[in-house]
């Protein structure tokens, strides 16, 4: 009898919390109303539950409830931060200071910006991803109006020194954005503590569903304003127009909710299974681990297989369900390209390509663990093995 695949891909999207369904499936059948339907019980039912799952996600990253923003992604979200906020404080300024590992939504933005004429700085990282909280310092000019460095990387998990830099947009009083898309739920958030004027996040990498996410917009020391991208009936705050996804909005603060309740235990657990998997699959011959040693996400292991490429494994290994990076990659680019995240730690072409992310979750048991480490192993040599025979 053969067993149910393994799923190590959590980077890439979470299964539902069954804690989080059963707060949502109510709002599909029996609390159906509109949130924007004022004039009766079934709209009143929906906006509150909306607000009270707006109040879960701002405690999160300790913000006001009225400073969050819901829309669909990430995506719209740090499109709306970066295209909203440049549109904005365009009069101040030109320029926007941003990170050579960020995102393609966020590198696809500003470069759209360029096109309009503003001037964008994209810093490079260390061997490990990171980038230095002088190198955004030396790129401040008079004309610098944002700045936006992710949380922690979604390939090679290396977290920022986000409060760093933070402090130095204070300073200077620049506009601090940061995509805490991997971070939000595994990372405690301080948006005060940090100097954050605008952060992103979601649900579906926190165990609630997909269609639901958030844009933190800073309200107060200073307000922070941001143009309206997508118009229509002036939803959440005139922010962003649109019928609410209220079943997926109450799942996002129920998975926020449980989170919170349990991020420092699930850290440790995560720690320890990405470790165990890390030292099993280090073992194989010629492998070596990608991001910071100690700065990293809990959950995360990128690493590089000399000798094969990463497609290669995961063809062979269909009963492990890993990526080659970014979930985004695939669609965006074509098979003989490669992450520009790998690219932007050094690693050449073959590397690249021949490195695997592995994505522990919540759900993820050692048996699992083990299973993985023993097929990755196998896949390896195999592989190897046939490159060797067609080389002779």
């Amino acid at each position: 009898m053969s067993r149910p695949p393994v799923y190590m891909d959590n980077h890439s999207t979470t299964p539902v919390d069954p804690r989080v369904l059963d707060a949502m499936l109510p709002f599909f059948t029996e609390h159906f109303g509109n949130a924007a339907s004022v004039q009766h019980r079934f709209g009143w039912i929906a906006k509150e539950a909306v607000e009270i799952a707006r109040k879960h996600v701002a405690a999160l990253v300790r913000a006001q409830s009225k400073e969050i923003v819901f829309t669909s992604s990430a995506t719209e979200s740090n499109n709306l931060a970066i295209k909203g906020a440049a549109e904005v404080y365009r009069s101040k300024g030109n320029h926007i200071i941003t990170a050579a590992t960020e995102h393609q939504c966020i590198l696809g933005s500003v470069r759209m910006l360029q096109q309009q004429g503003f001037d964008v700085t994209i810093l490079p990282v260390d061997r490990y991803g990171r980038v230095s909280a002088e190198d955004v310092r030396k790129a401040f000019t008079e004309r610098t109006i944002l700045v936006s460095v992710m949380t922690a990387n979604n390939e090679i998990g290396t977290i920022q020194p986000t409060a760093e830099i933070g402090a130095l947009c204070k300073e200077r009083g620049v506009l601090f954005h940061t995509d805490a898309t991997q971070s939000a739920g595994k990372l405690p958030i301080d948006v005060d503590a940090m100097g954050i004027d605008l952060l992103s996040f979601t649900s579906h990498k926190m165990y609630g569903p997909k269609g639901a996410a958030a844009l933190f917009v800073r309200s107060r020391d200073p307000r922070i304003s941001v143009a309206v991208q997508m118009h229509g009936a002036g939803h959440e705050h005139g922010l962003r127009s649109g019928t609410l996804n209220v079943p997926a909005i109450v799942g996002f603060g129920k998975a926020v909710q449980i989170a919170m309740e349990r991020m420092e235990e699930e850290n440790g657990e995560l720690f320890r299974r990405r470790n165990m998997l890390q030292e099993r699959l280090l073992r194989i011959p010629g492998t070596a681990v990608n991001g910071h040693p100690t700065e990293r996400l809990p959950n995360n292991l990128s690493i590089s297989f000399s000798g094969v490429r990463g497609d290669q494994v995961m063809t062979a290994m269909s009963d492990v369900a890993v990526s080659a990076g970014s979930a985004c990659l695939s669609e965006e680019v074509g098979d003989s390209d490669y992450s520009h995240v790998l690219q932007a730690i050094g690693l050449n072409g073959g590397t690249a390509r021949s490195t695997l992310r592995f994505g522990v979750g919540r759900f993820t048991t050692d048996e699992e663990i083990e299973y993985t480490a023993a097929r990755v192993t196998e896949t390896v040599a195999q592989i190897r093995e046939r490159t060797m025979i067609g080389a002779v």
